[in-house]
């Protein structure tokens, strides 16, 4: 009897216990990964037609009770500003799908120093050669943290990234022509941002405000890269560009429908019209790659405004601020979204007040 509770008691500590519904997470999580990703509904075509139509059709019967030179107005100010930087959007998210699909995300680790505190501006830095859209720079940023980048310099990415790489540059430079200074100050604005914020992180950050969900950006073995491109160039342009319209209809109604004597309340103050125009660029959450567009439009306001509206916009917004939240907390994104915004105005008026 002593032998065989002997080899019971064995054969009891051999046993792995596994917990409920082990079996079943990772059959599920197999099945995430071999999942193939979803597909446009099929009646996609109704959807595309009806987006086109009915905003045609309430515009229509809103202008019946307004006059016609207004109404005029407003739609030569939306479809300047949508002509003007949909070529940009293209791009811009042409090239971010192509490095999302073609460019090992290893690079980044491998560039950056081992040391956070100068890992922060080269990652900032890094942004000018690197196009991407705001949206696509959370996820970006979130597999930078999983893969062993230090936050503080995911982060500086993040914020620089959508703000200073050459398609939003570029379109700067047309919105503003014949201001070269304008895209200076918009760079080093946006660049000083970025390393405060990732240095601030450092020194005053902590981890249980981060819980990052990290989920996977860039080429998945197995999958064909240019379909993988396909469905990140399709998903960043429908997006952004739905923002780009609802951006285009918001600055053509506030050229239209604010009181020029509102305007000149705001216009008239310099710190007024820095903050104005910061909280306008938060609540209009316009694609970073047309938001010069709308910037060049609001003409009665300072040049130092409008580079606060293009230094704020692009790192703070609606859906920032809901990506960030969904991504890393809510904890993260309120501390983070507010204290980006306080840097960005300060280094706008710094920056402009120097260089505008």
């Amino acid at each position: 009897m002593r032998r065989t509770d002997e080899l019971a008691v064995g054969t009891e500590a051999t046993v792995v216990v596994e917990p409920p519904g082990a079996g079943h997470a990772v059959a599920d999580g197999v099945a995430a990964d071999d999942a193939p990703a979803r597909e446009l509904p099929r009646f996609w075509p109704l959807l595309l037609v009806a987006s086109a139509v009915l905003p045609g059709c309430a515009l229509f019967l809103l202008g019946q009770g307004v006059s016609k030179a207004a109404l005029q107005a407003w739609q030569t100010v939306c479809l300047a500003v949508i002509v003007q930087a949909t070529p940009f959007l293209l791009l811009g998210t042409a090239l971010s799908g192509a490095i999302n699909a073609f460019v090992p995300e290893r690079v980044f680790t491998r560039l950056l120093p081992k040391r956070p505190a100068l890992a922060v501006p080269v990652a900032g830095i890094a942004g000018v050669v690197l196009p991407g859209c705001e949206c696509a720079s959370v996820p970006v940023a979130n597999s930078l943290i999983g893969r062993g980048v230090a936050p503080a310099a995911a982060f500086s990415f993040l914020l620089s990234a959508p703000a200073i790489n050459p398609v939003v540059l570029t379109a700067t430079a047309i919105a503003f022509p014949g201001s070269p200074l304008m895209v200076l100050a918009r760079l080093l604005a946006s660049l000083v941002t970025a390393a405060v914020m990732g240095w601030l992180w450092l020194w005053l950050g902590r981890e249980e405000w981060l819980r990052p969900a990290v989920r996977h950006t860039g080429h998945q073995p197995g999958h064909s890269r240019w379909t993988e491109f396909r469905r990140a160039f399709q998903h960043d342009f429908l997006q952004a560009g739905g923002f780009l319209v609802v951006g285009a209809m918001a600055a053509a109604t506030f050229n239209v429908a604010v009181p020029r004597s509102v305007l000149d309340t705001f216009s008239g103050s310099p710190w007024l019209s820095v903050l104005f125009l910061a909280a306008l660029a938060i609540i209009l959450a316009v694609c970073s790659e047309a938001d010069a567009f709308v910037a060049s439009s609001l003409t009665g306001f300072s040049p130092t405004a409008r580079l606060a509206f293009m230094v704020v916009g692009p790192m703070v917004d609606l859906k920032l601020i809901a990506l960030q939240a969904g991504t890393f907390g809510r904890a993260f994104a309120a501390r983070f979204s507010a204290a980006t915004t306080v840097v960005a105005v300060l280094c706008s008026v710094l920056v402009g007040g120097v260089l505008l």
